[in-house]
């Protein structure tokens, strides 16, 4: 059986992401799937299936995927929690993204700590509701 270096991984995981803003949501499954398979405790490929179910417009599937598949093996990640904010915003369960974004928002991740407070504050204003 071979294995993926860093290198090929990250070229992949760019791939899929590429993929997915392409609106190629079936090959950047595939590709993520695969990675799945090689890197299966990698919080990096499992941003990018979140990423790939909210842009597929499949929030309940990123809610179930974070709480599901995720919920173990990535307890306590800042970026996985504001993109299951961000899915429960796009459902319009606006009360329940609140705890979700609250933990990004205050962690100390600089990049789900921003996205999550951007969240929280257009929720404030009234976007999304």
């Amino acid at each position: 059986m071979f294995d993926l270096t860093s290198e090929e991984a990250r070229l992949l995981l760019k791939i899929a992401l590429m993929a997915t803003g392409r609106n190629r949501f079936k090959s950047a499954a595939k590709i993520l799937a695969a990675l799945e398979r090689f890197r299966p405790d990698a919080a990096s490929v499992a941003a990018a299936k979140s990423i790939a179910l909210i842009s597929a417009m499949d929030f309940s599937g990123a809610v179930d995927y974070i709480d599901g598949e995720c919920a173990d093996k990535f307890l306590g990640n800042a970026m996985l929690q504001a993109f299951k904010g961000m899915a429960l915003v796009r459902l319009g369960r606006v009360d329940d993204a609140q705890g979700p974004l609250g933990f990004a928002a205050a962690s100390d991740d600089p990049a789900a700590a921003q996205l999550a407070a951007d969240m929280l504050n257009d929720i404030q204003k009234g976007v999304g509701r």
